[in-house]
């Protein structure tokens, strides 16, 4: 069961799901499949139970992924939509387990890699990290970020689901050459000239191949003895400029535009995004997931994006 599932990450659960000859259902407020046609489509509306909720009785497994998109503009109404579809939907997902005569084994929550504090000095990992909310250097309004992240969590966390084990997915960026996600954004800025520093570069970058975070959602799927917070994030996190130059040396381009905070300020405004995904030093690590035995096939970014560049223009 993929609630939320209409994505480009749920696409990608989904097809591989799929490959492993498991049946796939998604939750899709619209009715739609995103594009998947990998997957059987049950409507929701996110927010209150339904006929939906018999699908998850039975299931093995839920894999929560809904919530507003966060590329948009931090308005206040942005801001409230991002927190009310992410705490909404997690608690009847909840409720919906708690009340079926067959509840799922493992129900998987998405969270964030932005819960945790903006920092360059240390990476950030599910024992030793800060979370977020109090950095100095920081803008005021990135805590929203921060209390959005936390609220998600704590309503998996208030749910009465003793039959069911259940993970946080703090996830960075997962990076696909599947048209409508992140790497499409970065791979256009690298091929126009367009991928340069941003803000000085020092920020880190935490990411994940999308070859991985489907590797690693199986490989929690057979570990029982896994619960709790675990980050979905590459062990090797690198600073923006080096990045963003590996991308560019991958599509063959030497030189990219750098941009001041305010050029960033103006280019989010025209995109209709927000600053906080490029300016915030997002520095994860996979603590847990490494100590529980998990082995990366792409842990550094310029074999992984080699890797996406290549699978991308095998599909152009």
């Amino acid at each position: 069961m993929v609630p939320g599932g209409s994505g480009q990450v749920g696409g990608i659960l989904a097809r591989a799901r799929r490959e492993h000859g498991d049946e796939v259902v998604i939750l899709s407020r619209g009715g739609s499949n995103g594009g998947t046609s990998d997957a059987r489509i049950v409507a929701w509306d996110a927010r209150t139970l339904g006929p939906w909720a018999y699908e998850i009785d039975g299931s093995d497994v839920v894999v929560n992924l809904a919530g507003r998109s966060v590329n948009c503009r931090y308005t206040p109404a942005n801001l409230d939509t991002m927190m009310s579809s992410r705490i909404d939907s997690t608690r009847v997902v909840g409720l919906a387990i708690e009340r079926a005569a067959r509840p799922p084994r493992l129900w998987l929550q998405m969270s964030t890699a932005t819960i945790y504090a903006h920092r360059f000095d240390a990476p950030n990992d599910e024992l030793t990290g800060r979370i977020g909310g109090d950095e100095p250097d920081a803008p005021p309004y990135w805590k929203r970020s921060i209390d959005i992240a936390r609220a998600w969590e704590q309503a998996m966390h208030e749910a009465h689901t003793l039959q069911t084990r259940r993970v946080a997915l703090r996830t960075a960026m997962v990076m696909s050459p599947d048209p409508g996600g992140i790497f499409s954004v970065l791979l256009r800025l690298a091929r126009t000239g367009l991928g340069g520093a941003v803000a000085g570069g020092r920020q880190f970058v935490s990411w994940i191949h999308d070859a991985d975070f489907v590797r690693a959602i199986d490989f929690l799927i057979g570990r029982d003895d896994v619960e709790g917070a675990i980050n979905l994030a590459a062990p090797n996190p690198l600073p923006q400029r080096e990045f963003i130059a590996a991308l560019r040396a991958t599509c063959g381009r030497r030189i990219g535009l750098p941009a001041t905070r305010w050029m960033a300020e103006l280019g989010a405004f025209v995109l209709r995004t927000d600053t906080e995904l490029l300016l915030k030093s997002r520095r994860v690590v996979p603590t847990r997931l490494l100590d529980a035995g998990f082995c990366f096939e792409q842990p550094e970014w310029p074999s992984a994006v080699r890797d996406l560049v290549t699978r991308w223009r095998a599909r152009t």
